[in-house]
């Protein structure tokens, strides 16, 4: 292939890594592949194409995980939410360019620090909570492309199993991401890249299904925070250096 797949390809494979390792610890494609999308596509380009796979690795899984569905529990999570899209979309078009990248940075890699400590607070539980948490995830998935980690902190709080959060989860991907898709627009790609990204997505499912089995839950987990705090770094050194 010529030079001009190069970025297609790179697009691409950072998508099925995003993709392999959500599968394999059922936490991170954004965490891992948005600081990586974002580089190559922009602060709001990378983003929209982060929601765009997160959004169609959640309704995969969700097809077979939907019997685990809790709607009332998530009807104050997905409402709070989409209260706060708006804001958070109407942000990642406003900010300049270096503000968006620091911004960006700086909550991956809080996100990655909240989660490694798992922090506990009564204010994370119950409907409150889940307003919190909603609200939170709603601008900071339409900003920032980095919704998940206060939905898990909310069912962390809550005490949630892994069986009890994924389906739910996912469900919450399903519509939040197309939420914030919505409201921005879908990413300007050609088609071939829609077609390489979307085979990458696919690829990478199995590929952390045969890793699951083989990697210890913790250092699959250590691995998805290390790879999520290095792209946050670098995000942010990124956006720094812009000023």
């Amino acid at each position: 292939m010529g030079g001009d797949w190069a970025p297609e390809l790179l697009l691409a494979a950072i998508v099925f890594v995003g993709a392999a390792v959500q599968r394999m610890s059922g936490i991170g494609f954004a965490l891992v592949a948005g600081p990586g999308l974002i580089a190559l596509q922009g602060p709001l380009q990378g983003v929209l194409l982060a929601n765009c796979a997160s959004c169609g690795i959640s309704a995969l899984g969700l097809a077979t995980e939907w019997r685990g569905l809790r709607p009332r529990v998530m009807v104050p999570l997905v409402a709070a939410a989409a209260c706060l899209v708006p804001v958070g979309a109407w942000a990642a078009g406003a900010l300049p360019r270096p503000v968006l990248l620091v911004g960006i940075g700086a909550t991956v890699v809080a996100a990655v620090a909240v989660i490694a400590r798992g922090v506990r607070s009564a204010a994370l539980s119950g409907r409150s909570g889940a307003v919190i948490a909603g609200a939170a995830s709603g601008f900071m998935n339409a900003a920032a492309g980095v919704g998940g980690p206060a939905v898990s902190l909310y069912a962390l709080n809550e005490g949630w199993s892994v069986r009890e959060f994924v389906p739910n989860a996912l469900f919450y991907g399903v519509l939040v991401n197309a939420l914030s898709v919505a409201l921005k627009g879908p990413p300007r790609l050609p088609g071939a890249a829609w077609a390489l990204i979307a085979c990458a997505l696919l690829a990478g499912l199995p590929a952390g299904r045969f890793l699951a089995a083989r990697v210890p839950d913790r250092r699959a987990r250590g691995l998805v925070l290390l790879l999520a705090c290095a792209g946050g770094l670098v995000t942010l050194g990124r956006g720094l250096g812009a000023f």
